[in-house]
């Protein structure tokens, strides 16, 4: 007997296909998708960049959550004006790390996608992060360096320093990462409950890509492009942040994941900021 039903009522077949548009979400015209996805902004500063980051942010998203760092500019406002649904979250610490901690506890879609506020990055291209997702993936690391990537921003000295700190990662941890310190990645939510993020610089990225390995989570590389960042001027050092990524990975090395489980300052658990 065939599995398949076909309703004797023309009603019915339209009402269930109504059912099933509310359902999912239409992505390109071959793909579309029932989990919501959340988009997560940490931003100070950032209210000229804000319209060019926004501008490529699908329109199917469930939800943008900006995390702001105590701007003195306009950067909330902007926000509101361009999406009045935009989820606004007052970071009380400091740091990127604490930032996008705060913002991973107030998402509620199912898939998280962390994205930077200088206008570096497409928007566009989260359908590719989805789609890993989607296709089996636990986590959907970006890549400048796979094949179809590519950056505008990084000096050759930035250049080498993330490739010496990848190819330790890999080393030391059994990854096979092209990219190391990239901040445009995707995730399930489910994804925290394995990893604690107990780092609140930018470091954070490195750690996530660390303990995402350490728990055995399905990691898929997605080629991405970084452009040069829109307005204003970067705070990344090169050595200084570069030490502080490496004392990361050697720390990593020798925490233990009964340890680490336990570690619970900064646990995505706890809200670390303020909603509004």
């Amino acid at each position: 007997m065939s599995s398949f039903l076909r309703p004797a009522v023309g009603d019915a077949v339209e009402s269930d296909a109504g059912r099933i548009a509310a359902q999912y979400r239409a992505i390109t015209s071959h793909l579309a998708i029932a989990p919501p996805v959340s988009v997560v902004i940490p931003a100070m500063n950032e209210a000229e960049n804000l319209p060019y980051v926004f501008k490529t942010l699908p329109d199917w998203i469930h939800e943008v959550v900006l995390v702001d760092g105590n701007s003195t500019d306009d950067t909330v406002n902007v926000a509101r004006e361009l999406r009045p649904d935009v989820k606004v979250v007052k970071q009380v610490g400091k740091g990127k790390g604490d930032a996008l901690i705060s913002g991973f506890a107030a998402c509620t879609g199912d898939i998280i996608v962390m994205v930077d506020a200088d206008g570096s990055a497409d928007g566009q291209e989260i359908v590719s992060y989805v789609s890993a997702l989607v296709g089996g993936a636990d986590f959907a690391k970006g890549s400048r360096f796979a094949n179809g990537g590519g950056t505008d921003d990084m000096t050759p000295v930035r250049k080498l320093g993330n490739r010496l700190l990848c190819a330790i990662v890999n080393a030391k941890f059994g990854a096979r990462y092209t990219d190391l310190c990239y901040g445009y990645n995707a995730f399930w939510r489910h994804c925290l409950d394995k990893i604690t993020l107990d780092c609140t610089g930018f470091e954070i990225e490195t750690l996530i890509n660390i303990r995402v390995v350490k728990a055995g989570l399905r990691v898929q590389e997605v080629p991405s492009h970084e452009y040069l960042r829109i307005h204003g001027v970067s705070n990344l050092n090169a050595v200084r942040d570069g030490i502080r990524v490496l004392k990361v990975i050697l720390k990593e090395k020798g925490v233990r994941r009964a340890e680490r489980r336990r570690t619970t300052d900064f646990s995505v658990s706890v809200p670390r900021g303020e909603l509004s």
